[in-house]
């Protein structure tokens, strides 16, 4: 480890205020989620029959999905196109987006009714080509997979050097040899399944025309889906970075998240074009007048998720300001978020449905508890393996 990791690691051990906050948050949400298994949806959720997804695909899968699309939109900068000046971020942004996708599995396990069976396709017996959810599920298998062997440079460089454990050492520094020359496809195959996926989420609500308020019916939701995760991108990577360096007191590179974001406007504006050019030509931009609650939400996410942010990302002083570059971060995360909400939950309405769906307070608890989890992993991770502020000869994406 660089001197760096080493502060890192030295503060990261502490466990403040903070981490015991997160702590006693991951164990309600632990607790609600046990009860989940043992006595069923129906305990502890609003979901019926007519709303069978609710806030955990909104947010623990969409949302997280969408958020932990980081780590490719920074592997193909950095790699495919060959900007190694923002290598520092490579690794931050490839750790939250493996720890993003392990969320979204848990959080998945704890929606599905019979959880037992989510591995169901794996076995080509249960290949459905048909299906729009088959296709998600093995894309974000095999991007997990993905992921995992592309963080794994870091943890052997964890032990090449260690002379405590000479076997594991050796093995290091072999496995090493083999990702530099392997890895460039692991690279290409992330920056592919994630596009795959990313789309088809999209897809889950184009084939329930019926259900869906105009103003998110479209046939390019897919595109859509997709050109949001990548404006989100490099906004998830600003916001991570700049919170593990408050947390940890790491230096904070603001010569690369400036330079960064630099780019947010460009993929906001290509997003903001497609939106609202697919929503004149569908002549779905008639209901905001409305006065409808739908009509607010759509409001909101594109003022406030995509224009807004748009606007402050154009200015200098915004991009060197810490504070002010994680407002207009937030805001293109609160964007996106909101996006995956409105699509699933606002927009959605079953036709025979007797009732409107709000979540339980038990939905937010387990939501809050994978989150806090999933931080308490990140900070765990970077204080004994070299992710934060360290170069590699290896490089993952």
């Amino acid at each position: 480890m660089t001197a760096s990791d080493l502060q890192v690691t030295t503060r990261a051990r502490r466990i403040g205020p903070g981490v015991l906050a997160l702590l006693c948050l991951l164990a309600l949400g632990l607790g609600v989620a046990a009860y989940r298994f043992v006595f069923g949806l129906s305990a502890v959720t609003n979901l019926d029959q007519q709303h069978p997804w609710g806030l955990w695909i909104a947010i623990d899968v969409a949302s997280g999905v969408a958020l932990a699309a980081g780590g490719f939109t920074s592997a193909a900068l950095v790699y495919v196109f060959r900007r190694e000046h923002y290598h520092v971020v490579a690794r931050p942004a490839l750790l939250t987006a493996l720890l993003g996708y392990t969320f979204v599995a848990l959080g998945l396990l704890v929606d599905l009714g019979r959880y037992y069976n989510i591995w169901h396709p794996l076995l080509p017996t249960m290949w459905q080509g048909n299906s729009v959810l088959f296709e998600v599920a093995i894309c974000v298998v095999c991007y997990l997979t993905v992921l995992y062997l592309e963080f794994l440079p870091v943890v052997c460089e964890r032990f090449v050097h260690d002379d405590r454990y000479p076997r594991l050492a050796r093995a290091s520094r072999k496995c090493l040899g083999v990702l530099e020359r392997t890895m460039f496809l692991f690279i290409i195959a992330g920056v592919v399944l994630s596009c795959m996926h990313q789309s088809s989420l999209g897809t889950l609500m184009v084939i329930a025309p019926s259900k869906m308020h105009p103003l998110w019916n479209t046939p390019i939701q897919p595109l859509l889906f997709l050109l949001s995760a990548i404006a989100v991108g490099f906004p998830m990577v600003i916001v991570e970075s700049i919170y593990a360096s408050w947390g940890l007191k790491h230096e904070l590179r603001m010569d690369v998240l400036g330079d960064l974001a630099r780019y947010v406007p460009v993929l906001l504006g290509v997003y903001l074009a497609v939106k609202l050019g697919d929503a004149v030509v569908r002549g779905s931009l008639a209901h905001l007048g409305e006065g409808s609650v739908a009509g607010t939400m759509f409001t909101i996410e594109v003022l406030g998720g995509i224009a807004l942010p748009m606007v402050m990302m154009m200015s200098t002083r915004v991009r060197r300001s810490p504070s002010l570059l994680l407002v207009a971060a937030l805001a293109v995360v609160f964007g996106v978020v909101l996006n995956r909400i409105n699509v699933f939950l606002v927009a959605y309405h079953p036709p025979f449905a007797v009732r409107s769906y709000f979540p339980s307070l038990s939905e937010v608890v387990v939501t809050v508890g994978l989150i806090s989890g999933l931080i308490l992993c990140y900070r765990l991770i970077v204080t004994y393996l070299p992710v934060l502020g360290h170069a590699s000869e290896v490089k993952p994406a």
